[in-house]
């Protein structure tokens, strides 16, 4: 009997001790249902299984909810959690919670979104958001052929480092802009006759496009901060019969994204990876938690401009490769 309970004493002893030395890791991502965070989800998950990780996630209800991520912060470092990844829906208001964490010890990366400033967090691990609307930009250059371009620009919301990268890259790609590529402020040259914000979500882009043909109905090019944005500006044209008289350019390479390249919906789109994104972030926390070394500055994850009507001088890949690498449904 002594000896049954000392055996059954030393597995106990021994699973707690694995289990203290599992590394918990928290994930906070800006919505649960976008497809782009969904399959960061997905990766993060299975990155941790293969590191022996144990992943705690959590989201905001919508985009810009930055209550929501800040309670699932918390709620991850009183369970243990040593590094935290998170796509920040508010750039700055995120700050004092990150901090708060860092005092703490725990690693903070952000993903696919920085800071504001940057270095609130330890590290970056991103699209080059800038350089994905540049590609469009060289795009869609190249295709108007020299034609008077009168653009329509569905933005995500007002000072959002990504937002404002993807805009700004587009303009200087279309030869438009020479804006600081690390500027938080939309340029608005006179060729864009009309800026919405679309938060990135399909019906706002709908509305957001209805507005700018209301406006200036002799739009002939759109820039959407996303792949669900451009779907909601398609339907906006299709519904005012001028779906083929405008082109539509996109960030994102979503699988559905990368389908409406595929059809015409989108001329061209440039993909970015978030299961590259979750799956250096799990890495860089599990060696955190054996070494207590943390990753530092910004690593670029990858971006690519898809097309099935390529353009001279413009690098791209077509849509058999995108939907390769592509991500959700």
């Amino acid at each position: 009997m002594k000896t049954k309970l000392l055996c059954a004493t030393l597995l106990s002893s021994a699973a707690l001790a694995a289990q203290a030395a599992e590394p918990v890791i928290g994930l906070i991502t800006k919505t649960e249902t976008n497809p782009f965070f969904v399959k960061m989800k997905e990766g993060a998950a299975k990155a941790a299984k293969a590191k022996g990780a144990k992943l705690l996630s959590g989201a905001g209800k919508q985009d810009g909810d930055n209550a929501g991520q800040v309670t699932h912060m918390e709620n991850m470092i009183t369970a243990g959690a040593k590094t935290i990844l998170i796509t920040p829906s508010d750039s700055k208001a995120i700050i004092p919670s990150i901090k708060k964490a860092r005092d703490a010890g725990v690693m903070v990366i952000a993903l696919d979104s920085p800071t504001d400033p940057a270095d609130a967090t330890d590290a970056l691990f991103a699209t080059d958001n800038f350089k994905a609307g540049l590609l469009i930009g060289q795009y869609a250059k190249a295709a108007m052929k020299g034609k008077l371009a009168k653009i329509a620009t569905l933005d995500l919301f007002p000072g959002h480092p990504v937002g404002a990268q993807r805009h700004n890259g587009f303009l200087v790609g279309m030869g438009l802009s020479k804006v600081d590529a690390k500027t938080n402020e939309l340029d608005m040259p006179a060729d864009v006759v009309c800026a919405q914000d679309s938060f990135g979500d399909q019906a706002k882009g709908q509305t957001a496009m209805e507005n700018c043909l209301q406006k200036n109905p002799d739009i002939n090019l759109v820039y959407t901060i996303n792949e669900p944005a451009a779907a909601g500006a398609y339907q906006a044209l299709k519904s005012a019969g001028k779906e083929k008289s405008v082109m539509i350019v996109s960030v994102d390479g979503g699988c559905a994204g990368v389908r409406n390249v595929k059809s015409g919906v989108i001329a061209a789109t440039s993909q970015q990876y978030p299961l590259k994104m979750a799956e250096l972030g799990v890495e860089a926390g599990v060696e955190y938690a054996k070494s207590g070394k943390k990753v530092s500055g910004y690593t670029d994850t990858g971006v690519t401009l898809i097309t099935d009507k390529p353009m001279a001088g413009v690098e791209s890949k077509d849509t058999k490769f995108g939907l390769g690498a592509c991500w959700g449904k």
